[in-house]
C-alpha cells in the first residue's frame, strides 16, 4: 500500500510525512487490499489544508478538512475518513469482494443506525449540447453550484460545478 503525500504552497518535511503516512496507516486496518492513497496538503490564506482520497475497489472514499494547524487538519480529516466508513459499511462491503473487507473491526465500534437513502425529487430536463465555458455560464444563470450537460466535443454527459475556492471543476465519464 502506498500512500503520496504532496504539498502545494507548503514544504513536505520528513516528519509532516511521517505523520501523515502514520495517522493515515490507520484506515488501511479496515482493508486487506487498498489503491494508492494520495494526501494533498496546501496552506491558502493561513489554513492549513488536507484533501485524502482512498480508493476502495473502485470506490473512493474522500474527505477534506482546513483548520489553523496542518496537525488537527490530519487527525481530522483521517476521523472523517474513518467515520464514512463506519456510517457506510455495510454498503460498502456488500460492492466488495468476500474478505477484502475487515467488517469486524469496524462492527467493534457502535456505529449510529443509518437511515436508507431515498431520493425524494427527481427533476427532468432537456440536455443540449455544449462546450464546457457555455456549460458554467449556464449554470451561473440558474445560480447552481453544479450543471449537467452534454458536452459537444466528446458528445458525452459531463457536469461543471463550482469548487468550494471559486473556479471551476468539470466531470467525465470514465467507462474502464
Amino acid at each position: 500500500m502506498a500512500i503520496i503525500v504532496r504539498g502545494k504552497n507548503i514544504e513536505i518535511t520528513p516528519a509532516l510525512k511521517e505523520y501523515v503516512v502514520k495517522r493515515t496507516s490507520k484506515i488501511t486496518k479496515y482493508f486487506d487490499t487498498l489503491g494508492e492513497i494520495t494526501a494533498i496538503l496546501a496552506v491558502e490564506k493561513g489554513r492549513h489544508i488536507i484533501e485524502l482520497t482512498v480508493p476502495v475497489n473502485g470506490m473512493i472514499l474522500r474527505g477534506e478538512e482546513a483548520t489553523a494547524d496542518m496537525y488537527t487538519s490530519i487527525d481530522l480529516v483521517v476521523d472523517k475518513i474513518e467515520k464514512q466508513i463506519e456510517k457506510y459499511k455495510t454498503k460498502i462491503s456488500r460492492r466488495m469482494k468476500a474478505g477484502a473487507f475487515k467488517g469486524e473491526l469496524v462492527a467493534a465500534t457502535a456505529a449510529p443506525e443509518v437511515e436508507e437513502l431515498h431520493v425524494v425529487k427527481t427533476k427532468r430536463f432537456a440536455v443540449k449540447p455544449m462546450d464546457i465555458e457555455e456549460a458554467i455560464l449556464q449554470m451561473n444563470l440558474v445560480n447552481h453550484d453544479f450543471y449537467v450537460f452534454s458536452n459537444s466535443e466528446t458528445e458525452e454527459v459531463n457536469v461543471v460545478y463550482r469548487r468550494k475556492d471559486g473556479r471551476y471543476g468539470l466531470i467525465e465519464p470514465d467507462f474502464n
